[in-house]
Formats: structure tokens, sequence, C-alpha cells
């Protein structure tokens, strides 16, 4: 079946740890799969220069939300990521989908998907800011 992945905006940790396969946002963005650690890392690192490894030394170390020994977890993305994508244009959205959809995580990957799922986060990064809130991401291997 593969990686479940929905992005989604909640005002606290807390608040998202309630988030479960079965009560997901109703204004969640499918995230076709793309997990918050790496394939988001990889478009923070396109997005704003910083090396991956940067990148990772920012990300969450723990999930806000841990289920079924790991097999369902919600975690933050960076703040880094979410106030890029709340600041980014569509034009530098579509600038990034090529490279990074040559990357080996997603290798085959169709950038015009990635741009739609791009624009979508970026939209939901714009909430998130707007309400004071941030994004999640809720997976299920």
């Amino acid at each position: 079946m593969g990686l479940l992945t929905e992005y989604f905006v909640a005002l606290t940790d807390d608040a998202a740890a309630l988030v479960h396969g079965g009560s997901i946002p109703p204004h969640a963005v499918d995230g076709g799969g793309i997990e918050p650690v790496v394939h988001l890392g990889t478009l923070e690192e396109l997005l704003t220069g910083r090396t991956f490894e940067e990148v990772l030394d920012d990300a969450p170390t723990s999930p806000v939300a841990d289920r079924n020994g790991g097999e369902e977890l919600v975690l933050r993305i960076t703040d880094e990521l979410a106030r890029v994508l709340a600041e980014v244009s569509d034009s530098r959205l579509e600038e990034v989908v090529v490279p990074w959809s040559q990357t080996e995580e997603l290798e085959g990957a169709d950038p015009a998907d990635l741009a739609t799922f791009a624009r979508e986060l970026s939209a939901l990064a714009r909430q998130a800011r707007a309400d004071g809130g941030h994004v999640y991401c809720w997976f299920s291997l």
C-alpha cells in the first residue's frame, strides 16, 4: 500500500497529536507519500540553499504523536520550511520542482504533481502563519 501522508495545520503540538487516520482535518493536503523528513528536507534545501545536513539538524527529533509502534506518526515540519513556504512565490516553487523530482528519493515523480503539492503545502503554511499555528504531517506505514 505504501506510505500515506496528510499535511494539516494545528495551533499546538497537543492539538496535532490528536490527529489519527480516522480524524484527518477537512482541509488537509494529501501528501501522496511525500514524507516530512527526507522529501521535504530536500525541498527545504532547494528553496533555502542550506545543506541537507543543516536542514536535518533543525528537524524535530521526535514525533508529536506515535501510535501502533511507530506505524502511525505525526511530525511538525521545520519552522524554517514553514516560513519559506509561507513567503515563496509560485514561480519559485516551479523553479525547484524539476530538480526536486530528480532527487534519488523522488526519482520518477511527475514534476507537475510535485508542483501542485508544493503550492498546496505553501497555502497551508500561509494559513498556519495567519492562524498562529504550525504545519504537521500525519503519516502511516
